[in-house]
């Protein structure tokens, strides 16, 4: 399907010939790969999730708000613990976080990934079973650590020499004996978004492999004997379709194992391979199912096992964003619409773009301004038999840079009270949302069963001033 068909246009107009502006558009069409499993149109074209109107969701909980379609979340999470199954599956909790989510993920067998505190305080809260707990972070606090090895979390990943000294004062201090996996930096730069790609050697997480500070830092541990090494770590970024850097970074990590063993005579029982799967966003991403990810994995491990003469060790990994990112959607209320010139000649649609101005933005996905994040977006409050236009959906904050979907067809006579609905914003969305121009942050709405229970609630100006103390 090309990538502007059925409302899902991803990119600069000014790089296509005019051809593609003037293909018809079905602007009530949904691409189903887009949206969380669970949404459809009614007969009047309005959009539903697990049966419920989103007219009826605007009207409750207002916009702009996070839509969680519950089952579909839960039916991905089976879909990683099935397709990996007898490898410990790791929902990667950065990618969004709240106390419902975490009994869900509990609820579906995963363990849970966190980096903070207040991550770790998030999932306790819940109820989350520490052991099934990993503890992630380049610069955990002694206070956090501390937290950890009092709640029992069932490992800690080790970023730093810092951290390793860290830890083991704490634990001996306790008498106790934590498990641990380093954190290694392969050198394996992922086919995606230089801030986001953080396996190559020149940033801020884990330890060099090139430089051997990976060797020494396993060596090290090892030498000590007060923390129990458990295993090596990677993780070589986000957004990720191709399995090549997968298979690169477990040969290099596998020879570090190797290493390790011939060194001291240790062969370490766990690998962890991280997460980064990629999900759809526009009809130009493709990313693979979990079954076939658990093949190629399990088929990559084995092989390099193989080569370097160890065991086959027990392996987890760390899905968030394919678990979550499709599974919520977010539905804002059009503001004001605005024509205006994007250019001249024919590499322009009849010259001009629709600016849809919408009651979220930036605050609620920073992702495109972040990122240059691409997404797809459709108008959800009703059908309509108008001809496509090109649009642009913005927000409302006081920046140029305040654009939620760079370019997309919607219908021409959109208008302001409609609602529209941004696909694929579960991971990385609330998450990193913000107050920015003293805007409260949307809530979280979970959808089942045509019932919708609110899981994240609205920010109000009373919680933004509750914190002003001057």
């Amino acid at each position: 399907m090309r990538a502007h068909e059925a409302g899902a246009l991803h990119g600069d107009i000014g790089s296509r010939g005019p051809s593609w502006l003037r293909t018809p558009v079905d602007v009530n069409a949904l691409v189903p790969a887009l949206w969380p499993r669970n949404v459809t149109r009614d007969g009047d074209g309005v959009l539903t999730v697990a049966g419920l109107n989103v007219r009826d969701v605007a009207d409750e909980f207002g916009t702009p708000v996070y839509v969680l379609d519950e089952d579909d979340l839960r039916s991905r999470a089976r879909d990683f613990r099935t397709a990996f199954d007898g490898v410990d599956v790791y929902y990667a909790g950065k990618a969004f976080l709240c106390r419902a989510v975490v009994r869900m993920i509990a609820e579906e067998g995963l363990h849970l990934d966190v980096c903070t505190g207040g991550e770790l305080a998030t999932a306790l809260s819940a109820g989350m079973p520490p052991e099934r707990i990993g503890f992630h972070g380049n610069n955990k606090s002694v206070t956090e650590l501390t937290r950890a090895l009092d709640a029992g979390v069932g490992r800690i990943i080790l970023d730093s020499f810092d951290e390793i000294g860290r830890l083991t004062a704490l634990a001996r201090e306790r008498g106790v004996r934590p498990r641990v996996l380093i954190r290694v930096t392969v050198g394996v730069e992922a086919h995606t978004h230089e801030f986001i790609a953080t396996a190559h050697e020149d940033q801020k997480f884990g330890f060099s492999l090139a430089g051997g500070a990976a060797a020494e830092a396993a060596f090290r541990v090892l030498d000590e004997g007060v923390l129990e090494l458990r295993g090596l770590h990677s993780h070589i970024g986000s957004q990720i379709f191709d399995a090549s850097g997968f298979e690169v970074s477990a040969r290099r990590v596998l020879g570090l194992q190797a290493q390790i063993r011939d060194a001291r005579g240790v062969e370490l029982p766990e690998l962890d391979l991280g997460g980064g799967f990629g999900i759809a966003y526009t009809t130009q991403d493709d990313p693979a199912a979990p079954q076939d990810l658990a093949k190629r994995l399990r088929r990559i491990v084995e092989a390099e096992c193989a080569a370097e003469r160890l065991a086959v060790p027990h392996l987890s990994i760390e899905p968030g964003r394919a678990i979550v990112g499709p599974a919520v959607f977010t539905l804002y209320e059009v503001g004001t619409v605005k024509s205006v010139p994007v250019g001249t000649g024919s590499d322009a649609a009849d010259g001009r773009r629709a600016y849809v101005s919408v009651d979220g933005g930036m605050s609620d996905n920073i992702r495109t301004a972040l990122y240059d994040a691409s997404y797809s977006a459709t108008l959800a409050s009703r059908a309509s038999a108008a001809e496509p236009m090109l649009a642009r959906v913005v927000g409302k904050h006081c920046e140029s840079g305040d654009i939620v979907v760079k370019d997309e067809f919607l219908p021409a006579d959109v208008q302001p009270g409609d609602l529209v609905a941004v696909p694929g914003t579960g991971a990385y969305c609330r998450s990193m949302a913000s107050n920015y121009n003293h805007v409260p942050r949307p809530p979280v709405v979970a959808v089942r069963d045509g019932q919708a229970r609110l899981i994240v609630r609205r920010e109000t100006e009373e919680d933004l001033l509750a914190l002003d103390v001057g």
